[in-house]
This record gives structure tokens, sequence and C-alpha cells, in this order.
């Protein structure tokens, strides 16, 4: 059972990705965190976003062909999906200004390739948080890069995801209201969260 995590920056993905990887002894597929140009791009978004979006991607790739080799696995979680790539950040980046046309069809060509091959999440959990709640969380949490965010790029993304999740995605969905519920310091959020997991394991 394949199970996505999705949501914008600091949103909690990776907590919960490890939570659920525990209480269900699963396979957890974390987003990568040391892309070599990440600390470039928040310098200069528009010289190296394309570098930035096709290194995610490339990695994206290599987990799913890692996740479509994993037949004996019962349960497998992932920390953001190649959708969020291409639908909330590339995009997103494009109509900003800060990637060329050219890029983006560069990209999204690569994009429509791969998910042509990829299976489609069994259930998606969006983390769905406010600016207020994302920028506290990039604090606390402290990774340098992270530190200088524009909240006005938080909300374009947030926007991104509205979009997403309600006009673009079809697929089973669960949405965590982050702003109210936190699984973290609230366990019956993440109880409600395994409910529907269990539900979703006794149907198959």
């Amino acid at each position: 059972m394949y199970i996505a995590i999705a949501g914008n920056i600091g949103s909690g993905k990776t907590t919960l990705t490890r939570m659920l990887t525990e209480r269900y002894s699963a396979k957890a597929y974390l987003e990568e965190v040391d892309n070599p140009y990440i600390g470039d791009f928040y310098e200069d978004m528009n010289r190296w976003s394309f570098n930035l979006q096709i290194r995610f991607l490339g990695s994206r790739i290599r987990q799913t062909m890692d996740m479509l080799s994993q037949k004996d696995a019962a349960m497998i979680f992932q920390d953001r999906t190649i959708y969020e790539d291409a639908h909330i950040f590339a995009a997103n980046l494009h109509e900003m200004g800060l990637m060329a046309t050219r890029d983006i069809e560069t990209y999204m060509k690569i994009f429509d390739l791969v998910t042509e091959l990829i299976p489609r999440p069994d259930l998606l959990i969006y983390l769905k948080a406010g600016v207020p709640t994302l920028t506290a969380q990039i604090r606390k949490r402290g990774r340098e890069y992270e530190q200088h965010i524009d909240e006005c790029y938080l909300k374009c993304l947030n926007d991104k995801y509205d979009r997403w999740i309600g006009t673009l995605y079809d697929g089973p969905l669960l949405v965590v209201d982050k702003d109210r519920e936190d699984f973290v310091s609230d366990p019956a959020v993440l109880e409600r969260i395994c409910a529907r997991l269990d539900a979703l394991k006794t149907a198959r």
C-alpha cells in the first residue's frame, strides 16, 4: 500500500512520515534535503530554479523506481510526491518569472514521461497549513537556508496547493488542517489518521 504525504515547506511531512513508518513498521521514502542547489536557489531563485527542480525530479524518479521494486512491502510512505514538484514548485517558479518558458517545457516533458510509469498513491495525506504555522515550523527546525524564505513565496505555494488539491488531484485524499490539528501534540489527530489507514488496509 502506497501512502503519500503532501504539504508546503514546514507543514510537517517528514515528522508525520517518520511517525507512521514507526507505527506500521513500514518503509519510508524521505524528501532529499541535501540537494546541492538548494542554498544557491534561495540566494538567487532565477538563476538556480531549473537546476534545483531537475535535481528534485531526478531524486523522485529514483525513489519511484525503488518503490516499484518493493513488491513485498506491506506499506510504503513517501514524503512529498512527484506531482507536487511539477504542479506546485516548478509551476510556481514559472509563474513568478523565475523559470524560463523553455525550461518549464523541458521539465514538464520529463515529468509527463515519468508519471506514465508511476502508480497513483492509495491515499494522499495533505497537510494543509497557513503561512504563520509554516513560518513557525521553519524557524523551529532551524535549517539555515530556509530562514529567509519570503512569506509571499509560501503564500503562492499554498495557493498552488489549494488549486492542485481542489481541481487537479482526483485520487483518495485525507486533509489534515495543521493550523488546528497537530499530530505531534495531540495523539487523537494521529489516531484519526491511522484509523483511515487501517480501514484502507482492511478494504484491500
